[in-house]
């Protein structure tokens, strides 16, 4: 039974939820959606769309009619990646329930669903423009798709929320997708100051109803606690030598203004392995939006509401959250085990979960050509086990 939900769903950050969820409305199941498919780069560099109609599952399954009135939303607002590998993990999950905790443009939600007519989905994001933007590109799924304007942290809120008989009565959560970092459409939009090739307010929050900017961050903390946060969050090596010269040029109230006092603090030989900009933006990134404060609480929670051969899959993009998830999902699959490694477990712990991958996956030397921002994708997907089972690597 598919519960349908009609009112809208507003989480404020941290307060949880306020008022009923709402799903996206009905489109008749005759003329389904299209999925955009990932972007072509042409020698220019710029992205060029290509049609939904292009992916290999949905010239299988669809028509292609024509879908008028909603042509803007088909442009390019996040590329999603490693679609077809994503498809192949959750392809045999339960039928259920799945969780997209970052939904974005909801590129990955729209294949999943197209490819598997027993799932519902609960899309959640915390940037409004992705809620806008997914509630449009989903219409064509009804009552299958659910849009939430929440932190991925409140996913337990959420689902009760979108289910207040209990997520069981829809046959469970089946599978939680983690497409983790930054989105394409917040880094090319100016305004949203994550990007450090042009000017910009130094913004760099994902929902803009939170108090705290990176404008904040840098014209406030002293130089140790800013070195700090470039050496844990961007592994800047030259973190103090940057964070000596933002607290000299203070105020430093935008993006390129940032970005050239970072170039001109490091060497010029460590300017050729990249822009140093970047790690330094990541940091503040990841600081202002909490967000490995943020997604072990979302991880625990995702693995929780899990049925039995349910899975969690992870896209991360830098190492401090891949190594977070790598963590939980070796807890998991060991039970906690303390015995040396290689030698019989004799501690008692026992396997919730088996590891799906081994290791992470990477995206092809094609998506990576096709969008260069896939370059730094890590793949993970873990199992969780029926409660006789045993955790084993495919």
């Amino acid at each position: 039974m598919i519960v349908s939900v009609t009112d809208r769903v507003h989480l404020q950050p941290r307060r949880g939820v306020r008022t009923p969820p709402y799903h996206v409305g009905p489109v008749s199941n005759n003329v389904p959606w299209p999925i955009r498919s990932l972007p072509a780069v042409a020698k220019d560099g710029q992205h060029q769309p290509l049609s939904a109609n292009l992916h290999p599952f949905c010239r299988a399954t669809f028509a292609r009619p024509e879908v008028g009135g909603l042509r803007m939303s088909q442009g390019m607002f996040h590329t999603p990646v490693m679609v077809d590998e994503v498809v192949d993990l959750l392809a045999p999950v339960p039928a259920g329930v799945i969780v997209d905790a970052t939904l974005g443009g909801a590129g990955h939600a729209a294949a999943i669903l197209a490819s598997r007519p027993d799932l519902v989905l609960v899309g959640i994001d915390r940037d409004r423009d992705a809620v806008a933007e997914a509630t449009i590109r989903l219409a064509g799924f009804g009552a299958r798709a659910r849009v939430h304007h929440a932190r991925f942290d409140a996913l337990g809120e959420v689902l009760a929320a979108a289910f207040p008989e209990g997520v069981e009565a829809v046959g469970g959560v089946s599978a939680v997708l983690f497409d983790l970092g930054v989105s394409s459409h917040q880094l090319d939009d100016p305004a949203r100051g994550f990007s450090y090739r042009v000017t910009a307010p130094l913004d760099m929050r994902m929902d803009r109803e939170l108090a705290l900017t990176a404008q904040d961050l840098v014209n406030t903390l002293d130089a140790d606690a800013l070195a700090r946060l470039f050496a844990a969050h961007g592994e800047e090596r030259f973190a103090h030598r940057i964070a000596r010269a933002i607290v000299r040029a203070r105020p430093v109230d935008t993006t390129s203004a940032l970005a050239n006092l970072v170039a001109g603090a490091v060497p010029p030989g460590a300017r050729r392995r990249g822009n140093p900009a970047s790690r330094v933006f990541q940091a503040l990134r990841v600081a202002v939006n909490e967000e490995l404060d943020l997604l072990p609480v979302a991880l625990d929670q995702a693995f929780a509401t899990l049925c039995a051969g349910g899975r969690i899959v992870t896209l991360a993009y830098h190492s401090g959250e891949d190594r977070l998830v790598k963590e939980r999902f070796r807890t998991w699959s060991s039970g906690g085990c303390t015995c040396p490694p290689r030698l019989p477990c004799v501690c008692g712990a026992r396997p919730v979960a088996r590891l799906v991958t081994r290791g992470a996956r990477r995206p092809s030397a094609d998506e990576v050509a096709r969008n260069p921002r896939a370059a730094a994708a890590r793949l993970r997907s873990v199992e969780r086990l029926a409660g006789d089972d045993t955790g084993t690597v495919q």
